[in-house]
């Protein structure tokens, strides 16, 4: 070993035997080292760092050679461990175990791994440790071999024109893979190419780019390229290049200018709404924005406020339009002086306009316009129930075309209950009928028309004017009492709430509501007795002002309405007079006996009675009526039955089959199957039981007759009942089972007997019964000749 590098390790063991002498070194952090107690360790062993640069080309390269003096030369094996040997990235280092030479076997890239920290073993040909494992670390000397990168390859920045020198823009920025703390990595910015004159400027270091002179006109360039560059080793080394895109926002700086000093068009009069031409304008900014979008003002020429000037946003131009009608009559031209202006205020230091006003002359075209109501609509008023032929308003209108001289004739277009006549030639209007005040076209007391008025130009124009009537409430309507739901009240005056009155008008305000309550004054005695105290507008109380006697109470009121002149009505209301409880209601009639202590008074006992005898008088006149109609239907059934076709075979049509046994609602078949209980109890014997035709629930029960007296009045007595039959709508002649079993008393034809007891008929001639129809055929069989 020379003595150049035994100094060196010298030195380095020396620094090395400072280290392990500081309290705060870690024991860990080298595990073969050992504090100085344990003795001092040899400086041979102790290896310094080694420096190879990278992409070094001449390979093997050996970097040291150690060795332990525990051995003989021969008698030691040396290995390493770590990076690049048995580590990722492998095969980077290697020792001769016996010399103890290391060799770098491969290039080495910093930008990779900037240094190795590889182990060194001592072992004796045994393989025992001879000494502790000491460090060997490899730095690699970075080499520059990166080129610089910009972040990317376009800069994108935004500048005002007119922006003052030295006003940012945007910045520049790259990167290098260097060692940083090298000129490697030392970058140095610049501006290849630019237009000319230059106008932007670029940081060396920072790589902001900033104006340099004045003069950036976006109406001039509006985009401005850059080429940039960036070089390593301080602008010496190697170089990258990009591009700046730095674009020229608008400003103000151009005044908007008509295109000419003075503009001619032409309106119609008495239309809106329409466009009648346009103004052309000039602005150099940038379109669509506000420094470019042109408003436009009448200056001077419409006091009126006829026109209005809007901005097309596609081409900028204005576009002059009529908002108002115009009319010739009033004016025929008009001059207008209109001015332009941005959306965005001009800039202080811009130019100003030239051409900044504009003269516009307006021509106005004569039309025929329709006739105009000086009113409209006209409002006018007419009492309700006014009669026909009233008069209601004159509704005229007038022609605006002064010049021609023109007729107007009216009609009506809207008249929904047909109430009103409208003169054709004068506007006059009057009523026809009287208008009902219920109409549902009546709207809040208010009628509403339409009349037409048309003119005899060319072409005719027609102009609608509106009708308003409004119909007066006239005070026809006296008040009228609502009958109160319970009329009843204590008989105590400090007792229930009294009786609450109610009144109703058909009038409406202001002829309505209030009304004012009156006892009549047409009894004085009433007021003795009774008070009535106004509550609101429509109700008043009633109370008795001492103790009353109860029962019934007839009473006289006077009511009366707000209407000028009032209407009045006097009614009369019957009060019921209760004694009641202490809550105020009225007790029952029980409880009001035992309640006062007291029986019923004479004059209560001879009322119920009174009813009571009234109602059994009633009811007897019912039952006599009854059996008189009974008596009269049965004599006209028997005068019926005298006659010769009576006792024919006749086929009775009752018009409806019935349902049947399960219909119980429209026939009572329990008369057939109990035949026993169509005889009345009250029958005297030897008389017939009338028939039961009514189904159950619908028929009354008729009176039942008395038999005739002789038989000479068995057919009035059968007629009577057929007629009965017949036109009682109450009885209909239902299916039912008919009981004829009277033959009545001395009859000259004798009693029907059978076949087999008929031994003394033979002289009996019953031929006859052949002409009464085939059900009398088998008795003419076997009675009759053969």
């Amino acid at each position: 070993m020379d003595a150049a590098l035994l100094l060196a390790l010298g030195l380095l063991t020396q620094g090395l035997d400072l280290c392990w002498g500081y309290p705060g070194l870690p024991s860990t952090l080298y595990p073969w080292r050992r504090p100085p107690t344990l003795g001092r360790v040899r400086r041979a062993w102790v290896i310094p760092p080694i420096s190879v640069p990278e992409n070094y080309k001449g390979l093997p390269y050996m970097l040291v050679q150690i060795r332990s003096d525990k051995r003989q030369p021969g008698g030691v094996l040396y290995s390493i461990q770590g990076p690049g040997v048995d580590e990722e990235p492998l095969g980077l280092f290697s020792v001769e175990k016996f010399s103890g030479r290391v060799f770098l076997n491969a290039e080495l890239d910093r930008e990779k791994m900037a240094s190795y920290r590889l182990k060194v073993f001592a072992l004796d040909l045994g393989g025992a440790i001879l000494e502790e494992p000491t460090d060997l670390e490899v730095l690699v000397v970075d080499q520059n071999d990166n080129r610089p990168a910009f972040v990317q390859e376009v800069f994108v920045g935004r500048v005002l024109e007119g922006a003052a020198p030295g006003t940012y823009v945007t910045r520049a920025e790259a990167t290098d893979a260097d060692d940083p703390d090298t000129d490697n990595a030392a970058l140095q910015y610049s501006i290849l190419e630019q237009a000319s004159p230059e106008l932007f400027s670029i940081h060396a270091r920072t790589g902001e780019i900033r104006t340099v002179h004045v003069g950036l006109d976006r109406e001039m360039v509006t985009v401005y390229n850059l080429t940039l560059q960036v070089a390593d080793m301080s602008g010496e080394g190697l170089t990258a290049t990009a591009s700046a895109i730095i674009s020229v926002d608008d400003i103000n700086d151009n005044a908007p200018e008509f295109t000419r000093n003075e503009f001619s068009m032409e309106a119609t009069e008495a239309v809106s709404g329409v466009d009648v031409g346009r103004l052309e304008v000039e602005d150099r900014d940038l379109p669509g924005s506000p420094n470019w979008v042109a408003n436009f003002t009448i200056l001077e020429g419409d006091p009126s406020g006829h026109f209005n000037i809007r901005t097309d946003p596609r081409t900028n131009e204005g576009v002059l339009s009529v908002v108002k009608p115009l009319d010739y009559e009033s004016c025929a031209q008009y001059e207008l002086r209109v001015s332009v202006q941005n959306e965005a205020p001009l800039q202080a230091a811009a130019p100003r306009s030239r051409q900044g006003q504009a003269r516009l002359s307006i021509r106005v075209q004569d039309i025929n316009e329709a006739p105009v109501f000086p009113k409209n609509p006209l409002r006018t008023s007419l009492a309700e129930g006014a009669p026909p032929g009233t008069f209601v308003a004159t509704f005229s209108a007038q022609d605006p075309d002064v010049e021609q001289l023109q007729r107007v004739s009216y009609s009506k277009d809207y008249d929904p209950e047909d109430w009103l006549r409208v003169d054709g030639a004068t506007g006059w209007i009057q009523t026809q009928r009287v208008l009902s005040p219920t109409s549902p076209f009546l709207k809040d007391g208010w009628y509403r028309a339409i009349v037409l008025a048309l003119d005899d130009g060319s072409p005719p124009r027609t102009a609608t004017g509106t009708l308003s009537v409004e119909i007066l409430e006239v005070n026809d309507h006296a008040p009228a009492l609502a009958p109160p739901p319970a009329p009843s009240l204590c008989s105590e005056p400090d007792r229930g709430p009294g009786l609450l009155l109610g009144a109703t008008d058909q009038d409406l305000p202001p002829h309505g509501a209030p009304f004012r309550f009156h006892l009549s004054p047409t009894e004085p005695g009433l007021g003795r007795n009774w008070s009535l105290s106004q509550v609101n507008g429509t109700h008043a109380r009633l109370r008795p002002r001492h103790t009353l006697p109860e029962g019934l109470h007839r009473l006289r009121l006077l009511l009366q309405d707000s209407g000028q002149p009032p209407q009045e009505r006097e009614q009369p209301l019957n009060v019921t007079v209760c004694r009641c409880g202490p809550g105020g209601a009225c007790l029952p009639r029980a409880a009001a006996l035992r309640v006062g202590g007291a029986g019923v008074g004479l004059g209560a006992l001879a009322l119920v009675l009174g009813s009571a005898a009234v109602l059994l008088l009633l009811v007897l006149l019912v039952l006599l009526r009854a059996q008189f109609r009974q008596r009269s239907r049965d004599r006209s059934l028997l005068r019926r039955l005298h006659d010769d076709d009576d006792l024919r075979d006749n086929i009775l049509n009752y018009n409806e089959q019935g349902g049947g046994e399960e219909d119980q609602n429209a026939y009572d078949l329990n008369q057939l199957r109990h035949p026993s209980e169509l005889a009345a109890p009250s029958f005297t014997p030897g008389r017939p039981p009338l028939r039961r035709e009514a189904p159950q629930g619908r028929g009354r029960p008729q009176v039942p007759r008395a038999p005739p007296a002789s038989p000479a009045d068995i057919a009035g007595f059968i007629r009577d009942g057929l007629q009965a039959a017949d036109s009682d709508p109450t009885v209909p002649p239902y299916d039912t089972a008919l009981i004829y079993d009277y033959e009545g008393d001395g009859s000259v034809a004798g009693t029907l007997s059978s076949p087999v007891s008929s031994l003394g008929d033979e002289d009996q001639d019953y031929d006859y019964l052949q002409d009464w129809g085939p059900r009398f055929a088998r008795l003419a069989d076997l009675y009759g000749h053969p």
